[in-house]
């Protein structure tokens, strides 16, 4: 039996930069940044008071008012990326076998603006006044089941939680359940909503965040030696896996084939990737087995690259021992020098710019990449500043986790 064939279909995304993959695609290749001083809550006595929030998102102009108050903002992010994406994929679930559609889709962290806001009320009113929304709000699975119920679908329905490597281990898990035959059609990505009191002050703590206080539009910045830290951001991102016969034979609008996804483990540290970056190498080239792309083959890998100092130069190790020479042929760029870190959400959106990048062949740029860190492989072209145009016939996406957790996904052109 020859091997089914996964392509994208639709796309759809809610970020501090836009509510349309277009839109992202647009502010990404212009080089703008979506990192500005939060607002949503007073950061008065927190070291970090800046953040990739987002402001323009009104959840009731694509979801019922009646929903939207039993949902938490992740969830409200995810369901509005999906609606966008289903839309763009010109799908009609009334006219598709709903068991045949998955649902698969990843969070970081989940609802942790519901539990702030019902530990507020506890200590202050009560037990009794806590929400009965409380714990559908909360849960992790709770963007999964909302989608699934909204279009009534029946197929497999899971959410997926490694950390930063969350939507891109979702929407590789959606790829291989149409590869297994179970679904021929996958709603799949992440979604995270941890620019919050709680949120913010956990990463601060941890001591993990840019304090680039002065020039938020500059703090995140891969692969550049002056970085202190990632940026926090929210935002949700969804795409349509389908398999390409189906999508075929509705004339669907096809922006890329889907070719190959793996995920490894570091088995090192809870936060620290390995030194090395072997775990991350390891999953990159079992992507490229599975996918059966020789690595020379690939011209532009969206990294990473969270602009801390320990992932920077693991992942460019990394990138090294994959592709060895070949590094001198590859365009690398990190859109969270934009879009801050999406944490469980971030390999979502991430993948949503690599099929544009494959699919125009303008390659988005790694922004306020002024002077590059000794450590990461000067040979490495990190496409610093300004977008490119190239084309691309293959691409991969990086996502590491804290855990220890690395996922690879491989797209190409078809």
């Amino acid at each position: 039996m020859s091997k089914r064939r996964v392509v994208i279909t639709g796309m759809g995304c809610v970020t501090s930069l836009g509510d349309s993959a277009d839109s992202l695609f647009s502010a990404l290749c212009a080089g703008k940044s979506g990192i500005s001083t939060i607002q949503s809550f007073d950061t008065s006595e927190y070291p970090v008071k800046f953040g990739g929030e987002i402001r323009h998102f009104d959840p009731e102009k694509v979801i019922p008012s009646r929903e939207v108050k039993r949902m938490d903002r992740f969830t409200q992010l995810a369901l509005a990326s999906a609606i966008e994406a289903v839309r763009d994929s010109g799908l009609d679930f009334e006219r598709e076998r709903k068991d045949r559609v998955s649902v698969i889709v990843g969070t970081g962290i989940g609802g942790i603006q519901e539990i702030e806001e019902q530990y507020v009320r506890l200590l202050n009113k009560g037990p009794r006044k806590v929400s009965p929304f409380c714990v559908p709000k909360l849960m992790g699975n709770a963007a999964c089941g909302t989608i699934s119920i909204f279009w009534g679908l029946t197929g497999p329905n899971m959410c997926v939680v490694t950390a930063c490597a969350s939507a891109s281990n979702a929407i590789g898990e959606a790829y291989y359940n149409i590869l297994s035959g179970r679904s021929d059609i996958s709603v799949t990505g992440g979604s995270e909503a941890a620019v919050s009191p709680i949120g913010l002050a956990s990463f601060c703590a941890l001591k993990s965040l840019s304090t680039r206080n002065d020039s938020p539009e500059t703090a995140s910045r891969p692969f550049d030696k002056d970085r202190d830290g990632f940026v926090l951001s929210e935002g949700a991102g969804v795409v349509i896996l389908e398999e390409l016969e189906h999508a075929r034979r509705r004339g669907a609008n096809i922006y890329c084939e889907f070719l190959g996804y793996a995920a490894t483990g570091d088995g090192h540290h809870i936060t620290a990737p390995l030194p090395d970056g072997k775990g991350a190498a390891d999953a990159m080239r079992l992507a490229l087995e599975v996918a059966e792309i020789e690595p020379g083959k690939v011209g532009y890998i969206n990294a990473h690259g969270t602009s801390t100092e320990l992932n920077d130069v693991a992942e460019c190790l990394a990138i090294r021992t994959v592709f060895g020479d070949h590094v001198n042929r590859l365009a690398v760029s990190s859109t969270k020098s934009c879009t801050g870190h999406l944490l469980g959400a971030s390999g979502a959106v991430e993948l949503i710019a690599t099929a544009k990048t494959i699919q125009t062949g303008m390659i988005p740029p790694t922004i306020n990449l002024d002077n590059l860190d000794p450590r990461c492989d000067a040979q490495i072209d990190f496409v610093a500043k300004t977008a490119r145009n190239a084309p691309v016939d293959y691409a991969i996406s990086n996502s590491l986790g804290f855990g220890g957790h690395n996922s690879c996904l491989v797209c190409g052109k078809i």
